[in-house]
């Protein structure tokens, strides 16, 4: 954010706050004053981290923010973001979104470069420790540079980078944002009265009172400062932008491509209901993902739509938690079944998607304690089979249920009655996008770059029992 005469330390607070879903466990905002930069990171939640006092703490006119879940580096406060540097003029902070394929070769240039200039790089450096992640050797390499200017250096370091990295860093006096030339994660730009914003989703613009004005172009480079907004291109774009952001990352209320996201999921239902109808008494959404898709499903079907499952909104996304018996408890935190409703009736169960299995699994034993006769489940996108290695969390082959079993099979280790999935011809027609220009490489393992080669053979480990489905009379 670049906006003289704002408190921007809490206009930031709030856009961290609409894209909290994004990432549970750490948080942090940098400001600039125009002559140094403060850093104020901490792990918990936006609200957990910051109050009151520490907001008044952070006096500038430049920020950056940023919430966490760890996709490379550990889970800890040294890679909580935004990250901080010192340069030959100053300092830069930098937040990330995504995941670099090439961080190993990145570390080795960087200390190739130190030899060159005399400075041997100890053991314990930053940068080469165990667990470093990607962010820090990006915005090592950013600040590695005596001679050039911030703009110039990342002109130079940004074509290096490969895999999905949504950036927004800042020195002194400038705002920056870049986007990789794929456009894999999502960011837009947003015009505030006195200044501007950049975002991963236009829900936080909309929340700060921004106006929307475009995505951050794939293979772009815009910098902010007190003589306006310019742009520059550092790669050739080569769109593939992420389709699990319209499957379940992004919020309803987001825009991607110029496509609500909402919207974008109730075609999907639409879609589902067509290709996998069922007989039932009603439909129910998974909460909150699985509503849009529910909806549509049941407007195009015709079963009466319901509220089957009450969501305690206290409790966090279990799919982004890092601990498997978190994740695993967290899905009866989550959830719980309204009997009254359910009881005696066929159901029409619909989530976005199926991941590891255990989710699907605990709510079918819910519904069917609670008395459901049936459960028929629908799946608003296709067999996740492949693992994603460019910023989201299922990074290896033996957390994905789809790898290993094919969908009888699934149907049988959740205890579903039926279970059916969205073609991805009916997933891709719901967005703005044409197929070429979408990441699917989950669904289809068609990637956007080089996946890592240990990824690529490691084998299924399945953690399900398979469940016999239990009809009550």
């Amino acid at each position: 954010m670049w906006a003289p005469g704002e408190q921007v330390s809490k206009l930031s607070y709030f856009g961290l706050y609409a894209l909290q879903h994004r990432g549970q466990e750490s948080a942090g905002i940098a400001v600039s004053d125009g002559s140094r930069i403060l850093v104020y990171r901490e792990m918990g939640l936006v609200a957990q981290v910051f109050n009151e006092s520490t907001l008044e703490s952070l006096r500038g006119h430049i920020a950056i923010g940023h919430t966490r879940y760890s996709t490379t580096g550990n889970s800890n406060w040294e890679n909580a973001q935004p990250t901080f540097r010192t340069t030959a003029s100053g300092h830069i902070a930098l937040a990330h979104n995504g995941n670099l394929v090439n961080t190993a070769e990145l570390i080795k240039s960087i200390k190739n470069d130190a030899a060159n200039r005399g400075e041997l790089l100890s053991s314990d450096d930053e940068i080469i420790r165990a667990g470093v992640s990607d962010t820090e050797v990006i915005t090592s390499l950013l600040a590695s540079s005596p001679d050039l200017p911030i703009e110039s250096i990342a002109l130079e370091i940004l074509p290096k980078l490969e895999g999905a990295f949504s950036l927004v860093f800042m020195d002194e006096q400038t705002l920056f944002a870049a986007r990789d030339r794929h456009g894999i994660r999502p960011l837009v730009l947003g015009r505030l009265e006195s200044g501007w914003v950049v975002a991963s989703e236009t829900a936080a613009l909309d929340i700060i009172g921004a106006s929307y004005v475009r995505e951050v172009d794939p293979g772009e480079l815009i910098a902010i400062d007190e003589h306006g907004l310019r742009s520059s291109r550092f790669a050739k774009t080569s769109q593939r932008t992420c389709v699990f952001e319209y499957v379940y990352l992004a919020r309803p209320d987001t825009l991607i491509s110029g496509k609500n996201v909402n919207a974008a999921r109730v075609e999907v239902g639409k879609t589902l209901a067509r290709e996998a109808p069922a007989l039932a008494d009603l439909v129910i959404p998974v909460p909150e993902s699985g509503t849009p898709a529910a909806i549509g499903y049941a407007t195009e079907s015709g079963i009466p739509f319901a509220q089957g499952l009450v969501k305690n909104s206290y409790v966090g996304r279990t799919f982004i938690e890092p601990s498997q018996s978190i994740r695993q408890i967290g899905i009866r935190l989550k959830l719980n079944p309204l009997r009254e409703i359910i009881a005696g009736k066929s159901l029409v169960v619909v989530d976005d998607s199926i991941v590891r299995g255990n989710t699907q699994r605990a709510i079918v034993r819910m519904l069917r304690e609670a008395g459901a006769t049936q459960v028929h489940v629908r799946i608003a996108s296709p067999p996740v089979q492949w693992p994603c290695f460019l910023g989201v969390d299922f990074a290896t082959k033996s957390q994905l249920i789809a790898a290993g079993l094919d969908i009888s099979e699934i149907k049988q280790a959740i205890g579903a009655d039926s279970l059916a999935y969205v073609s991805m011809e009916g997933l891709v027609s719901s967005t703005n996008l044409p197929k070429q220009k979408l990441c699917r490489a989950c669904f289809d393992g068609d990637y956007p770059v080089d996946p890592p080669e240990a990824l690529m053979h490691e084998s299924p480990l399945l953690e399900l029992e398979v469940l016999t489905p239990v009809h009550h009379e």
